[in-house]
């Protein structure tokens, strides 16, 4: 046994351990009781503590100071550099601090869910103050003196920076605030309306996963208050909710998590349990899933065979044809949620979040002027006022588990997305051809060979600059959406 060998054993049981603790996750969220939050809690606070001690233990250290990295191929030399990058992150942290942030986050998220219900932010306020007091702290050791807020992002986006997506985004917001305005001018298609059976939603989403390239043997589908992917390799849940007065919620929050499923089902089955056996970056693996949902989900030819599958689960629905449904699934309307969301609006709600955690990971802004300061800045980029704290500033999970530095990847999804529809359609000619028979292979194949199969093998850019042969750019997103939603709103 080398070293590398000797290393990669001992990464394969921290990747097999880091999966239960996942499936610990997914458990919360799905099936556990509400009156065992106590003791899940401990629970996760424990593996933390485990996975912890082996990311740090001294052996790691020994074994990459032993191997001599020219004599590794490809694979070897990227396993090498996520273990390096990881393990240098790691060791920054004390145990102590780690374990602390495992057992706070995990109560916390009860916390937020009861405070979100009663719409009660001062409920949650004391325990934000203390998940953001240790977030800054851990910030701060992984920083050494540099940007705290670029060292949280480093954990969701290797290589970009918060002054990177400052000027990026930066350059969207006033193209998108002004296509927005344009189109609330217009005159558009009227919302969907009635109501439509939650076991008929599940039914039908769940045919939607499977025609997405979904594999149900090693995934399943379940209801959660907010969907999401779970698992990587042979076991990648997703979980999606009903609404009986939306359907197109279920529906899309359905396609949204497949695109994060279908990455980590497709990832070369030679990585399973290794470092590069995950997404590279949480920006790519949302470029997965918004490509998915929208660009080929809300494709004028796919929604057209949707069509026909709604009527088959719901009968006449109150919407006339092909062409109608299309305006509907892209309706453009005022609304408070993130998650719902239409695709022109969805990324000034990213950017605020945006601004708002930087301020306070900064100091700049505190936890007591944070309701203020997200319903003044929706009001101004939205236009009208936010009524209630669950469509405001509780309405996300991400600040309770300390997920500072994830929502801006959400946008830079949405750009990666872009930049991949674009190449994907020079590729695929005959691709609407074959969505409007409800066939997406030919997409999903694409995506799946010249992303998703690379796993964690090449640096986040590299996998965007690969496959759609262009540097990462704003551009081909703002193209996309101009064209789009001038033609459904004639403007």
């Amino acid at each position: 046994m080398t070293a590398y060998d000797d290393l990669m054993a001992f990464t394969r049981d921290t990747q097999a351990l880091g999966q239960v603790a996942g499936r610990l996750g997914w458990d919360q969220e799905t099936m556990m009781p509400r009156g065992a939050a106590p003791q899940r809690a401990e629970e996760m606070a424990a593996m933390e503590s485990i996975l912890h001690a082996r990311r740090i233990d001294p052996r790691v250290g020994e074994w990459l100071e032993a191997i001599d990295p020219k004599t590794l191929d490809e694979v070897g030399q990227a396993n090498l550099r996520h273990i390096r990058r990881s393990f240098d992150r790691t060791s920054k942290i004390p145990a102590a601090l780690a374990t602390r942030l495992a057992k706070l986050t995990s109560a916390s998220q009860g916390i937020w869910a009861e405070a979100r219900e009663a719409d009660d932010v001062s409920a949650f306020a004391p325990t934000l103050a203390e998940v953001i007091m240790l977030k800054r702290e851990e910030g701060q050791a992984l920083a050494a003196g540099g940007d705290v807020y670029d060292a949280m992002l480093d954990d969701y986006e290797p290589g970009t920076s918060g002054a990177d997506l400052e000027a990026m985004f930066g350059a969207m917001r006033p193209v998108l605030s002004e296509l927005r305005a344009a189109v609330r001018e217009a005159k558009g298609p009227e919302a969907i309306s009635g109501d439509f059976d939650e076991g008929a939603q599940m039914k039908l989403t769940r045919q939607l996963a499977k025609a997405f390239g979904y594999d149900m043997t090693r995934g399943r589908v379940d209801k959660a208050v907010h969907p999401f992917s779970s698992g990587s390799g042979m076991d990648v849940r997703i979980t999606t909710r009903t609404n009986p007065a939306d359907p197109f919620n279920c529906l899309y929050s359905t396609i949204h998590e497949v695109g994060h499923a279908a990455y980590e089902q497709n990832i070369s089955s030679d990585y399973l349990l290794t470092p590069l056996g995950n997404g590279v970056s949480m920006g790519v693996h949302e470029s997965q899933s918004r490509i998915y949902e929208n660009q080929i989900g809300r494709s004028r030819a796919f929604t057209g065979w949707l069509f026909g599958q709604m009527k088959d689960a719901f009968g006449d629905f109150g919407v006339k044809n092909e062409d109608d449904f299309y305006g509907v699934v892209n309706r453009v309307g005022d609304g408070y949620i993130r998650t719902e969301a239409d695709e022109l609006q969805y990324n000034l709600h990213v950017l605020l979040r945006f601004d708002l955690e930087r301020a306070l990971m900064s100091g700049d802004l505190q936890v007591s002027e944070l309701e203020t300061a997200w319903n003044d800045r929706f009001e101004a980029d939205f236009g009208y006022a936010v009524d209630k704290a669950s469509n405001g500033v509780l309405q996300d999970v991400h600040w309770s588990v300390g997920l500072f530095g994830y929502f801006p990847t959400y946008s830079l999804g949405n750009v990666y997305a872009g930049c991949l529809n674009e190449a994907m359609r020079k590729a695929l000619p005959n691709l609407d051809a074959e969505l409007a028979k409800g066939d997406t292979s030919s997409a999903t194949n694409w995506l799946g060979a010249n992303v998703q199969t690379h796993g964690g093998l090449y640096e986040p850019r590299a996998v965007i600059e690969q496959a759609s042969g262009q540097a990462p750019s704003e551009a081909p997103l703002l193209g996309y959406l101009k064209e789009k939603f001038s033609g459904i709103y004639n403007l």
